[in-house]
């Protein structure tokens, strides 16, 4: 398999905050970028610095070695892949989709052997892991699945993206890694919402605890970041309740299929419906703390 690697052609579908922003990577290593969007005004800041503009995922697909995107679930996917208008109906033989988003892992495969039986073209699954922040600097964690020739392949691309690059296996693996990396964070988050307000409930200055928190083995990516928008009071969101819920219906459906006793799992997904059931599916996932403390007793400002 032909190794992909700048100025090759690399389509990129999805312009999110993630999307775009890998997209502006990719152009910054030296890629031909062709960009699609459902509304254009996303792409406007990519076309501005060199990307093509096309008008549906299948026009996106035409002529491109590469095909990667980023949107929101399962069936998103598989309207870009196979819809009217969709990649199916361009990609070309050889070609390599790289689907960065986070879907089922169980229709990822199904989605992988279609393309292959259709267009002879190989999907690797590739959600990733850093947020905003990772997809500007280029730093994300990519948890890939597909055939290993193909991941080596377009290996600059990936490199172009993220730092932490793991191939975990075949169709889907990747996924399965991500619905993992989801639980630990929202199980986590969890009990980071709990222990500050229990740190609250006592007395205790919640600022002065996590730093006393930070020096020990309860250190943890979560406390020290979601705990200070925890502590401020921070509802703007980074990354959003409903996909944060989103992602933990997949992480069960994961555990649910491979037959793990997963109650950390269960628990974490209830209290992430309950958030969203409040209201708050816009803001921030890290509101879970101050959901914590309501239902606590603790008011604001205590």
């Amino acid at each position: 398999m032909q190794t992909i690697a700048p100025p090759a052609a690399v389509s990129f579908i999805g312009m999110g905050v993630m999307g775009a922003a890998m997209a502006a990577n990719l152009l910054r290593a030296g890629f031909t970028v062709t960009v699609q969007n459902r509304s254009r005004g996303k792409a406007a800041a990519l076309e501005a610095a060199g990307a093509r503009w096309a008008e549906t995922p299948a026009a996106a697909a035409e002529g491109a070695v590469c095909v990667c995107l980023c949107v929101p679930d399962t069936a998103d996917v598989e309207a870009v892949l196979f819809g009217p208008g969709g990649v199916v109906e361009t990609v070309a033989r050889g070609a390599i989709v790289i689907d960065f988003s986070t879907i089922a892992a169980v229709q990822t495969a199904g989605f992988a052997a279609r393309l292959l039986a259709e267009r002879g073209a190989v999907l690797l699954d590739s959600p990733v892991s850093g947020g905003p922040g990772g997809a500007k600097d280029g730093t994300l964690t990519c948890m890939v699945g597909g055939d290993a020739e193909a991941f080596a392949a377009v290996r600059a691309v990936f490199e172009a993206v993220g730092k932490t690059i793991t191939h975990l296996g075949p169709s889907g693996a990747g996924q399965v890694c991500k619905s993992a990396n989801q639980l630990l964070v929202a199980v986590t988050l969890q009990a980071v919402s709990e222990a500050l307000a229990l740190g609250r409930k006592a007395g205790l200055d919640p600022e002065t605890m996590r730093g006393a928190l930070m020096g020990g083995s309860a250190r943890s990516f979560v406390l020290e970041n979601h705990a200070k928008r925890i502590i401020a009071g921070v509802t703007a969101p980074g990354f959003r309740t409903e996909l944060m819920r989103k992602d933990l219906r997949l992480a069960a459906a994961a555990v649910r299929d491979h037959g793990v006793f997963a109650p950390a799992t269960a628990m974490a997904s209830q209290m992430l419906e309950a958030l969203v059931n409040a209201g708050r599916e816009g803001q921030d996932a890290s509101v879970l703390g101050g959901f914590v403390a309501e239902l606590s007793g603790v008011r604001a400002g205590d």
